[in-house]
């Protein structure tokens, strides 16, 4: 099989309003609005309408299929709910709801309903930024802004080597695997249990093996620990204008959460 990691660079390579930005300026814009999305009350429905706004019309200049960021959104939905599912029934003391199932009473109240809706709707605008950034912006080149911005060159580090390697482990253990299949047809659940657990092993001891090799061979031709690429990071007119506008229209949605929230 051939190691495949194009999916997740393939909408960058659009020429897109959003795609020309200056990774930087993206970054800081969608964490400032990230911070603003968390910091909101969960009463503040104005300023969520215009976050949700503001999300569009940048999805709207990234030139992405909607499709294609909803497919991605789905991936994260089992995770957040969860996390939020039991929301309702344990904060608060409203209750508007109340059912008994023998020794035990579950009784949704109108404070933990409220909760919930905000813990999704700011789940749901958070992710969408992460990928409008993550989407709009080749892997490489985006850690290059993280250290340009100052961010720890270890966690850069480990996030490039994630990004080159892990298609590389996933292809050893998908060859590992179909291995197995060809020399245990018709096997017990027990034995394909325990070759699993077997192929694991292995699978760590070979990743350890070569990252030692990767590692020596990366010293030996220079590497520093420094992300290299051809971007020419620029802040341009335009980079500004998108940055102005956004913190503008984020202060003005702080003060609607103030208002409503």
């Amino acid at each position: 099989t051939e190691v495949e990691h194009d999916f997740i660079d393939r909408y960058s390579r659009i020429d897109s309003f959003m795609s020309r930005l200056d990774p930087r300026v993206k970054i800081v814009g969608l964490a400032a609005l990230m911070v603003c999305i968390v910091s909101t009350g969960p009463t503040a429905l104005p300023a969520f309408a215009v976050y949700g706004a503001i999300l569009l019309v940048l999805t709207r200049l990234s030139g992405i299929p909607a499709a294609v960021i909803l497919k991605r959104m789905l991936v994260a939905v089992p995770f957040t709910l969860m996390i939020v599912l039991f929301i309702p029934f344990f904060s608060g003391e409203t209750v508007v709801l109340s059912r008994t199932f023998g020794p035990v009473t579950f009784s949704v109240t109108r404070e933990g309903l409220i909760l919930f809706w905000g813990v999704c709707v700011k789940a749901f605008l958070s992710l969408l930024s992460v990928i409008l950034l993550t989407a709009t912006t080749d892997f490489p080149t985006l850690l290059k802004a993280l250290e340009k911005l100052g961010c720890p060159k270890v966690l850069v580090m480990v996030l490039s080597f994630m990004y080159r390697y892990i298609f590389v482990v996933q292809d050893e253990f998908m060859m590992m695997r179909q291995a197995k299949d060809a020399r245990s047809v018709g096997g017990s659940r027990l034995f394909h249990w325990r070759a699993l657990a077997g192929m694991v092993g292995v699978l760590f001891i070979r990743s350890y093996e070569r990252a030692e090799a990767v590692y020596l061979a990366m010293c030996s031709r220079g590497f520093d620990g420094n992300v290299r690429t051809f971007h020419p990071f620029r802040v341009t007119a335009a980079d500004a204008a998108f940055f102005l506008t956004l913190a503008v229209s984020l202060s003005c949605v702080k003060v609607l959460g103030v208002l409503y929230g």
